[in-house]
């Protein structure tokens, strides 16, 4: 869901926002593009929070989580609290990486915090989300957006790195693909700033695109509101968290409303049972109409 009160080290610096993520290719025959309909293109997404590797038991089992990714089948997923040489919870291992390797898929990697390496040369101790694809990814970006730091004992908003958005070619469409973890804390007053920042970063962009992420929120709430302005909520009609027994959805697949070139038709959404995580996936099976985007 967040970091909570989770104890770790304050970084140095935050990642720059012009900073791309870690851009990792699959071997060549992991793209694999569903049969287009009627003009339109067929994608299946899902967002995923992985709890940096660990289950509801509170185990680190990559493995497990592996095989929950793969039984989603989806092209794109957008993951949440994604460790990279972060700590001894997930092994100091590039799951990111490892994840994309397992599943075949390319990913992009966008640090929320970057810390420098506790050894001369060793990686970066890095925090933040990814996207994994099927579909080669032809773009990548780490936006900034307002964050209350959990590294900071003394934290202001401020803009902060780790609102990922790739754009992944789709029988030669491009598709824009965001993924966002918004801030975890009862007063909504950090989110209100985010969903405002989102909007505003994916007014820039045209063609279709799918917004996937935790949002600490459900989908009644206020400072939500705005995002249905432009986007339409899959609604999978089920909760995601806590993910052994759920009692509200705060996980979320957000698609483009519009015209041909813009608009995406959800047909179908749902959310598999797993406690591999703290919370359960949502999948999405969409509709892209055809057209042109940048």
């Amino acid at each position: 869901m967040s970091l909570r009160r989770r104890t770790f080290r304050i970084p140095q610096l935050l990642f720059a926002a012009s900073l791309l993520g870690v851009l990792v290719a699959p071997p060549a025959a992991a793209t694999t593009a569903r049969p287009p309909s009627g003009g339109d293109l067929r994608l299946r997404v899902a967002t995923y929070n992985i709890h940096a590797g660990a289950g509801v038991d509170g185990v680190f089992d990559l493995d497990r989580q592996t095989a929950e990714l793969h039984a989603l089948d989806a092209d794109v997923i957008g993951l949440q609290e994604v460790d990279r040489h972060w700590g001894d919870r997930s092994e100091w291992r590039d799951l990111a990486g490892e994840l994309a390797r397992r599943l075949r898929m390319h990913v992009s990697f966008a640090p929320i915090y970057s810390l420098a390496p506790d050894r001369p040369g060793g990686p970066r101790a890095e925090y933040g989300v990814a996207v994994l694809s099927r579909h080669r990814i032809v773009g990548a970006e780490n936006h900034e957006i307002t964050r209350l730091s959990t590294q900071d004992p003394n934290p202001v908003p401020a803009p902060a790195p780790g609102f990922g958005e790739v754009v992944v070619r789709v029988r030669g469409l491009p598709v824009h693909v965001y993924v966002t973890h918004l801030d975890y804390r009862p007063d909504p007053a950090v989110r209100v700033a985010q969903v405002a920042d989102t909007r505003r970063i994916m007014a820039e962009d045209r063609g279709p695109r799918i917004l996937l992420g935790d949002f600490n929120a459900e989908p009644d709430a206020p400072e939500l509101a705005p995002l249905w302005r432009e986007l339409a909520d899959a609604d999978p009609g089920a909760p995601t968290f806590p993910a052994q027994d759920p009692v509200k959805r705060i996980d979320f697949v957000a698609v483009s409303k519009g015209g041909p070139g813009t608009g995406i038709t959800v047909r179908k959404a749902w959310v598999p049972e797993t406690v591999a995580s703290d919370h359960r996936p949502v999948v999405a099976d969409l509709l892209v109409r055809g057209g042109k985007g940048r």
